[in-house]
């Protein structure tokens, strides 16, 4: 008799999961949109205060502000209060999603790219890839659910942002169009 046929390994989603994880990406990258929309140019300095590297090129670009930082962050905690992850958990997913939105300008700016250009993939993934890389352990997502959640939001934000810009909630491509 030959060896026994192993079943073949099967890939599960958690959809319920991954949608909790894309209301809270959602969440923390509209917070600094909202924040614009309610406080105008107010509280709008940029965070680079206009510095420029040696490129030429600013350091993150005029969109990028304390203002939208802490409403990301907000903006997270009240999502995560609202999904049962508590505030504090909701907050830090929205500090590092802004992070990575930040880190996402910054490699923009070093490519040449002017503010609000799309560029697809890095205008989503650092925003919602990191936050959830470093809080995979508090969210107890897998790899799958993660990588669910991310093409997720790349697939939302590609479909919802045209709508925005349209509608004048944002004014750029990208995640932070108006932060």
């Amino acid at each position: 008799m030959g060896p026994v046929p192993r079943p073949a390994p099967t890939l599960s989603i958690d959809t319920a999961q991954v949608a909790q994880l894309l209301v809270l990406i959602v969440a923390a990258n509209a917070g600094p949109v909202l924040a614009w929309r309610v406080l105008g140019a107010r509280l709008g300095t940029p965070l680079d205060r206009g510095r420029v590297l040696g490129d030429g090129h600013r350091l993150l670009g005029a969109d990028k502000t304390l203002r939208g930082v802490v409403a990301g962050i907000g903006a997270g905690a009240v999502a995560g209060a609202l999904l049962g992850l508590g505030a504090g958990l909701g907050a830090l997913f929205g500090l590092w999603a802004m992070v990575g939105d930040l880190c996402a300008s910054f490699l923009k700016r070093r490519l040449g790219l002017a503010a609000g250009t799309s560029a697809l993939g890095l205008d989503q993934v650092p925003e919602s890839l990191l936050p959830l890389l470093v809080l995979r352990e508090a969210l107890a997502a897998d790899g799958v659910t993660i990588a669910a959640a991310v093409l997720a939001f790349l697939v939302f934000e590609r479909s919802v942002s045209p709508l925005l810009r349209r509608l004048g909630i944002r004014r750029r491509p990208g995640p932070g169009g108006a932060a």
